[in-house]
């Protein structure tokens, strides 16, 4: 019973906060089209990903794999800045946990 009524008090209390967030006028809430330098950049970094990939990594020094990888993080960054992304707000995340340790 301490369970459920823990539960209930968490849950109300994230729904007292959500809609006051979600409510929030934002600016840059409208989806925004990709310009065609930016599909042709993300097209670039996707070729050299697959590169990246078909490359032998036994024959490289350590310092040439600290540089592929450093290469690979910043283009990772600049492709999640170039597509947006789709992000889970903290609260979602403390109540889908809550079901699955709940439900199972």
């Amino acid at each position: 019973m301490k369970k459920i009524a823990y539960f209930l008090s968490v849950l109300f209390l994230m729904t007292a906060f959500v809609p006051a967030a979600v409510g929030a006028p934002t600016k840059d809430k409208e989806k925004k089209e990709m310009t065609a330098a930016e599909k042709e950049r993300l097209v670039e970094i996707e070729d050299r990903v697959e590169e990246i990939k078909a490359m032998d990594f036994s024959d490289m020094s350590k310092e040439e794999r600290k540089d592929v990888r450093k290469e690979l993080k910043e283009m990772n960054k600049e492709a999640k800045q170039l597509s947006g992304g789709v992000y889970i707000s903290v609260g979602a995340i403390i109540i889908i946990l809550l079901l699955l340790i709940l439900l199972t």
